[in-house]
C-alpha cells in the first residue's frame, strides 16, 4: 500500500532531480573535468596570488588591507577583460606554486620559469625582463663577472633562487654566502660580512632606495637577465594559458604592462631614470 507520504517522497525526488537537470551551473559544478577558463567564465571570478612584502610586485596596506603593487593592476586589467572579479589570495614566492597546483588560485604573477618549477606547473609568455644587479659595497664596484669571479669577493644570495643559481655559474670560484631570505643576505651586506650580494635589478632598486647607504648598484658585464613570468596550473585544456599569452602579447604592444611596472616603481620612490642604461622592461 502506498501511503501519502511516500507519493510526496517520490514527488518531492523527482522535483529535486528535475532542478539538478535544469541547472547548468549546477552541472558544471560537479563536473571535475571544468577547465580554468571555462570555470572564469561561468563563475565570473579570477583567483590570484599576492605576496604581502612584495614591493614592487605586490604590496598589501596592513591598515586598510588593500593591495597595491604593478601585478595587481595587471591582473585587474586582465579580470576586467574576462569580465570577471579580482579575488586575491596571499601567499609566499616559495607557496605559489604548490598554491596553484592545488587549485586554490588559477594564475600566479611573477615567477622566473626554471627547469624545476616547469616539470610542475605551465609559463606564460615573458611579461618583462629582468637584468641581474650586483649590490656593493661603498668602496667596491666590479665593472664584469669575470671580476667578481675571484677567491677574494664574498657575494650573498638567497638560497635556491634564481639569484644563486646565477651566482653559481658566473661566479664559482668567489665565496658564496647563502642565506634563506634576500632581506638575510642585504643584511649580510649592510653589516660587511660580504662584499656584495645578486639581485634582479627590480629589487636592487627597490633595496636601495629604503637604505641608500648600503652602497651601489652594478650591473656586471656582460648583462644578463630572467624573465617574469605568469605561471598556471598544468591542465589538458590549455585555452587559459592561451589567453593569457594572447592578452599579454597585445598589452605589452599597447604599452599598458610597462607603464604599469613604471608607475607602481614610483610608489616605492624609484623613477624611470632610475633604472640603469642598458635595462629594458
Amino acid at each position: 500500500m502506498v501511503t501519502r507520504r511516500d507519493v510526496a517522497s517520490i514527488v518531492g525526488l523527482g522535483a529535486v532531480t528535475a532542478a539538478a537537470l535544469a541547472s547548468p551551473a549546477v552541472a558544471q559544478t560537479a563536473d571535475p573535468n571544468e577547465s580554468t577558463f571555462a570555470r572564469i567564465r561561468r563563475t565570473k571570478k579570477m583567483r590570484i596570488g599576492a605576496v604581502g612584502g612584495g614591493a614592487p610586485y605586490y604590496m598589501k596596506d596592513l591598515a586598510s588591507g588593500q593591495w597595491k603593487g604593478f601585478y595587481i593592476d595587471i591582473a585587474k586589467g586582465l579580470a576586467d577583460d574576462m569580465e570577471a572579479e579580482l579575488e586575491i589570495t596571499e601567499t609566499t614566492w616559495g607557496n605559489s606554486v604548490l598554491d596553484l597546483q592545488a587549485n586554490k588560485i588559477d594564475i600566479f604573477f611573477g615567477l622566473n620559469p626554471t627547469p624545476k618549477r616547469a616539470l610542475v606547473v605551465d609559463f606564460s609568455v615573458p611579461v618583462f625582463n629582468n637584468a641581474f644587479a650586483i649590490l656593493c659595497k661603498k668602496d667596491f664596484k666590479p665593472k664584469s663577472w669575470a671580476e667578481l669571479n675571484s677567491p677574494d669577493i664574498k657575494i650573498a644570495v638567497d638560497q635556491g633562487s634564481s639569484h644563486d643559481q646565477v651566482v653559481s655559474r658566473l661566479t664559482p670560484k668567489a665565496q658564496i654566502t647563502r642565506l634563506k631570505t634576500a632581506d638575510d643576505a642585504t643584511a649580510a651586506l649592510q653589516t660587511g660580512r660580504v662584499d656584495a650580494q645578486c639581485l634582479i635589478t627590480m629589487l636592487s632598486l627597490t633595496v636601495l632606495k629604503k637604505n641608500p647607504s648600503l652602497g651601489q648598484l652594478v650591473l656586471p658585464t656582460p648583462i644578463f637577465a630572467t624573465t617574469s613570468n605568469a605561471g598556471f596550473r598544468r591542465e589538458t585544456d590549455k585555452t587559459w594559458r592561451d589567453y593569457v599569452n594572447t592578452w599579454i602579447d597585445f598589452n605589452k604592444g599597447l604599452g599598458f604592462i610597462r607603464n604599469a611596472i613604471i608607475t607602481n616603481m614610483e610608489l616605492v620612490g624609484v623613477t624611470e631614470a632610475d633604472i640603469p642604461p642598458g635595462v629594458s622592461l
